[in-house]
């Protein structure tokens, strides 16, 4: 998957490169955890689908996924599963 988040006239932050799905999760934990965790090892992560509970109504129904560059897959991967967190394949 090729993303270009490329910075806005609005100033926000952007990415360029190719992303890959390391986790998918309906779980608020899990998420902020994987987060935190991949940026203490400086795997730069990206959380998408995040506003979708506005469309669904915040039930929870629709997961959120965590996104890395493909250069940092393999190490995110192996960090998320030593710290029991469910890996994307």
């Amino acid at each position: 998957m090729l993303i270009d988040l490329s910075l806005d006239t609005g100033g926000r932050y952007a990415y360029s490169g190719d992303m890959i799905e390391i986790l998918r999760s309906n779980n608020l934990a899990d998420i902020a955890f994987s987060q935190a965790l991949l940026q203490s090892l400086d795997i730069e992560c990206h959380v998408f689908d995040v506003h979708m509970s506005v469309l669904e109504g915040s039930i929870g129904i629709l997961p959120q996924r965590v996104m890395v560059a493909t250069k940092d897959a393999t190490r995110a991967r192996e960090a998320l599963h030593e710290n029991d967190l469910p890996v994307s394949e």
